[in-house]
């Protein structure tokens, strides 16, 4: 004779189900449901942090098709960047380590930091050809910003080191240290 499942039937189930979570900040989050954020945040970090990377070696160095640095500088001339040769360094500099730090997730706070400023610059180039020719460097800043607040997750250098940091306090000032840099960058310029 078959039975059909009573309600303490599948109450014992889902006690069972839950048995495999844990107690965060009042939430139930499964250790599955960990690792998929972490995978998350490590596809994050190296999209956009590799896309970095790769640009601020075009500017440098001329990799990946790119380039190099006598072209970069006399671009950054042309954009109102003077001395161009500072600020398409800068450019490149930023774009290559900020980018490598996010891929690696090191020191995440301040490689979000690097990008905004770099990127909130690169808006201010693209915006006058309108929302399409900005919209990488804003998908980017969006990108650092939220990697700031968030963290580079458990797949980083970052991870369980003493200078890790991640959370509200830490994520706005890596907007806010982003934002001041691009405007005194832009200011001096």
């Amino acid at each position: 004779m078959l039975l059909a499942p009573t309600i303490g039937d599948r109450d014992h189930k889902d006690i069972d189900m839950t048995a495999h979570t844990t107690m965060s900040g009042g939430l139930h989050t499964s250790a599955a449901d960990s690792a998929g954020t972490d995978i998350g945040l490590l596809v994050l970090r190296a999209g956009s942090g590799g896309l970095l990377f790769v640009t601020g070696s075009q500017k440098l160095f001329g990799w990946f098709n790119g380039t190099g640095w006598q072209r970069t500088t006399e671009s950054f001339e042309k954009m109102g960047y003077q001395p161009g040769k500072v600020f398409g360094t800068l450019a490149g500099l930023c774009e290559f380590a900020g980018g490598a730090l996010l891929v690696l997730g090191l020191l995440t706070p301040l490689a979000a930091a690097v990008v905004i400023g770099t990127m909130i610059n690169a808006v201010h180039v693209t915006w006058p050809h309108g929302l399409v020719a900005s919209s990488s460097a804003v998908l980017l800043i969006v990108a650092a910003a939220a990697l700031g607040f968030a963290g580079p997750g458990r797949i980083a250098l970052d991870h369980n080191r003493p200078w890790h940091r991640q959370g509200l306090a830490w994520g706005a000032a890596a907007v806010a240290l982003g934002v001041v840099a691009a405007f005194v960058t832009l200011a001096v310029k």
